[in-house]
């Protein structure tokens, strides 16, 4: 009995985590960019591929790349306006060229 308690119990504590985590993306979508946000973060914020604000910044794409913008920034020699205006320039080049919802383009296709 006491392990059918702990298995619910997990599985409560589950079903909470992926219920908030779902409500907070679901609420930060184009979020305005603030220093301590990582390039994933901005990308899936605003729902355009991380690569492109890579290509953006000059920056060769990194798995499980966390650093914040502060620190990006401090790498390049550039301020975080620039870096965050950066950023947003390339979001509306990408939103412009792919906008949200349109169907991906085929492949070998030019748009």
């Amino acid at each position: 009995m006491a392990a059918l308690v702990l298995v619910v119990l997990a599985t409560g504590i589950f079903a909470v985590r992926t219920v908030r985590r779902a409500m907070f993306w679901r609420a930060h979508h184009d979020e305005v960019i603030r220093p301590w946000m990582s390039i994933p973060y901005v990308a899936h914020s605003y729902r355009v591929p991380p690569h492109v604000l890579y290509q953006a910044l000059g920056i060769t794409p990194q798995p499980h790349d966390r650093r914040p913008l502060n620190q990006i920034a401090r790498g390049q020699n550039r301020s975080v306006d620039e870096v965050i205006s950066v950023l947003n320039d390339a979001i509306s080049r990408e939103r412009a060229y792919h906008p949200p919802g349109a169907p991906p383009p085929e492949p070998g296709r030019s748009p």
